[in-house]
């Protein structure tokens, strides 16, 4: 007589997968987090950590942050998309904010946003094919005394008008083709 064993508890491998997927640091991480008797407090602490790695969250991080702090991927998915801040998809070299704020809207915010999405090609929230800019719409950045305000990663340009876009936008281009080159 022979027997059939079969595996059903496949664990193990999961877990070696979901580490695999991370750093050993984020990993580390989370085991620490795992410890705490609220460990679900823990899942936007977490998920800012593998952004701030990544740059945006994938579904296998998410999956894997899941798997490892024992928490349904469901409300891990749910977390990242509802908070704006969090990005599913990868972000451009470049990160340009147009601040539509009450004095930069005031100011003529829109005009310069609509001729940004001109330039670039592309939407609020997207990125551009090239991977060189992503755009995206804040509610203030502070100075509202330099209205209408576009931040390309920490440097804020105020008083723009829409006929300077293009020249703001060559110059991170032609900034981008010469780290190329070096």
């Amino acid at each position: 007589m022979s027997t059939i064993t079969t595996k059903t508890d496949n664990r193990e491998e999961v877990r070696a997968a979901a580490k695999a997927a991370l750093t050993p640091e984020i990993v580390a991480f989370i085991e620490e987090c795992v410890n705490d008797e609220h460990v679900q407090s823990h899942l936007i602490r977490v998920l800012h950590k593998v952004q701030s790695h990544y740059g945006y969250l994938n579904a296998a991080q998410m999956d894997a942050v899941a798997q490892l702090l024992q928490v349904p991927t469901s409300r891990v998915t749910g977390v990242a998309t509802f908070y704006h801040f969090f990005r599913l998809e990868p972000r451009g070299k470049f990160m340009l904010s147009v601040c539509l704020g009450t004095a930069c809207y005031v100011k003529g915010a829109e005009r310069i946003a609509d001729k940004l999405q001109e330039e670039l090609g592309i939407h609020f929230g997207e990125t551009t094919k090239d991977k060189l800019f992503s755009l995206e719409a804040t509610r203030c950045l502070g100075t509202c005394g330099l209205a209408p305000v576009v931040m390309i990663e920490d440097k804020v340009y105020g008083g723009l008008e829409p006929d300077q876009i293009p020249g703001l936008v060559g110059k991170y281009t032609k900034m981008a083709q010469e780290e190329k080159k070096a």
